[in-house]
């Protein structure tokens, strides 16, 4: 690879978004280069953790990517079937549907698959290079530098680079201060995670604790404060477990309890907690046993576009603001950065004007949920676990809960629900509280179903909606416990 030669489109990240915008675009005749910091076997590897994540994906986003490139998964990268994600209240009482069918993936596998898909396409990939920032010229990206495995350091141009580095991607962080697209996200939009992947012994069945047929959530703010804790099945009696965090969250839990614990401590008492996994035993296959990590838990950023720049996945704030699943996202926006990088390349327009029509085709496939997503995650970390366990006991139906979770907006009536609410100002003030949100939730989705067909109007539009937000913010503060 030498400094001189450019290309059509530069891929900065073998990930789950890196490898299927390389595909898309080299299927359709660009010159790709897809670059990733780790070796061919372990493609889309986030640290030196391993692969840290819950690693499930629900089967309709599986469905996208047949449907836009063919490309179809089985045994032994999708591992595990499951029917359902299955959200339970603090007390065990209250068990809401939050996904439906899926799987959970061996992800190390499922990355090699895709990285072969892009290989095959005619994508040139370079492994163990780290990308260090972007080429920036007369107010356009125009490449990415970097150092090689010998160290060597190397400019690479391209009319077009797509970012799938991660949340701690070098290149949203180093671009020009722009109208465009955030180059920080604020910490309280931040989930510290950490999971293992072990076999154990099933002491006894109890599907509360542990669901072979399902995945399961389990809300709780003194376990998981400002997060929840998860206990996703594997093949075999093998699991997938672990939490997220809020670190402010995380601070006035342990404040108030005179505690010190962190996010490993977390996870440790996570698995004491759980009655029926017993004699655990940390799975290091492909080294990636157990890891911790970062996943923003916001909106995605307003524009994923700049000049000569998108972004797709982690990079873009891309996860669920509730779940914090971040494959379902990344996949769909893999698939639509590579088409729009071919549109923009072919149209000979690598400006936000010309690359905006990846901006509506994300908002419309999957972005425009997320903004009323994030003020129900606000709301969330609001509330302790005595509300928690009466409100899902209380102000909503399994339908309603299963609605918000996908972004959908229930019909609340405080005149039916009221009477079901016990006099004690919490749960009253809680519930107002909720309507609050859904009523702000349908502000923001009415929001992004006018998002900007063009640049001309989004710095109005995006100040609309971060007004919204930052009213959220005020009015609900973490108060874990």
């Amino acid at each position: 690879m030498q400094d001189s030669k450019e290309y059509d489109l530069i891929v900065a990240g073998a990930g789950m978004s890196g490898s299927l915008a390389a595909t898309m675009a080299a299927k359709q005749g660009l010159n790709v280069l897809l670059l990733d910091r780790n070796r061919p076997e372990e493609a889309g590897k986030k640290t030196n953790w391993g692969w840290v994540c819950g690693d499930a994906v629900a089967k309709n986003h599986l469905d996208f990517i047949k449907e836009h490139s063919g490309l179809e998964f089985a045994y032994p990268e999708l591992e595990k079937k499951v029917k359902g994600v299955y959200a339970l209240s603090p007390d065990m009482k209250s068990k809401f549907l939050f996904e439906g069918e899926g799987y959970v993936l061996n992800r190390p596998a499922f990355e090699r698959k895709l990285l072969a898909k892009a290989v095959k396409e005619g994508a040139e990939c370079v492994h163990e290079f780290e990308v260090e920032g972007p080429i920036i010229e007369d107010g356009y990206v125009n490449g990415v530098f970097g150092r090689d495995k010998d160290h060597n350091q190397v400019h690479v141009r391209a009319k077009v680079t797509i970012d799938a580095l991660g949340i701690a991607t070098n290149l949203r962080r180093k671009l020009p201060d722009n109208p465009y697209v955030d180059r920080q996200v604020s910490i309280d939009d931040v989930e510290s995670t950490g999971r293992y992947i072990c076999s154990f012994e099933l002491d006894h069945n109890d599907e509360l604790f542990y669901d072979p047929d399902n995945a399961l959530i389990h809300l709780n703010q003194e376990l998981a404060p400002g997060g929840y804790g998860w206990v996703f099945p594997k093949e075999g009696n093998r699991v997938n477990i672990g939490l997220g965090v809020q670190k402010r969250s995380l601070e006035i839990r342990n404040k108030k309890l005179n505690k010190n614990d962190t996010l490993h401590t977390l996870i440790d008492n996570y698995i004491k907690f759980n009655p029926v996994i017993k004699n655990i035993k940390i799975d290091e296959t492909d080294k990636n046993g157990k890891g911790y990590w970062s996943v923003a838990v916001r909106r995605q950023m307003e524009s994923l576009v700049y000049n000569g720049y998108m972004g797709a996945g982690d990079s873009m704030a891309m996860p669920n603001p509730i779940s914090a699943g971040g494959i379902g996202p990344a996949l769909v926006a893999g698939i639509l950065s590579g088409e729009a990088a071919v549109k923009a390349v072919r149209g000979n327009d690598v400006s936000v004007k010309g690359l905006w029509h990846y901006n509506l085709a994300f908002n419309e496939a999957y972005g425009k949920k997320t903004a009323g997503l994030e003020v129900f995650r606000i709301y969330l970390q609001s509330l302790n676990n005595d509300v928690i366990n009466y409100g899902m006991k209380t102000f909503l139906t399994a339908k309603e809960a299963e609605d918000l979770s996908y972004g959908l907006v229930p019909e609340l009536s405080i005149a039916s629900k009221f009477k079901m609410i016990l006099k004690g100002a919490s749960n009253i003030n809680a519930f107002v509280n909720l309507l609050y949100v859904v009523k702000k939730m349908k502000a923001l989705n009415a929001l992004y179903e006018q998002y900007p067909k063009d640049p001309s109007s989004f710095q109005q539009w995006r100040a609309k909606v971060a007004k919204e937000i930052e009213e959220a913010k005020e009015r609900f503060q973490p108060n874990p416990v």
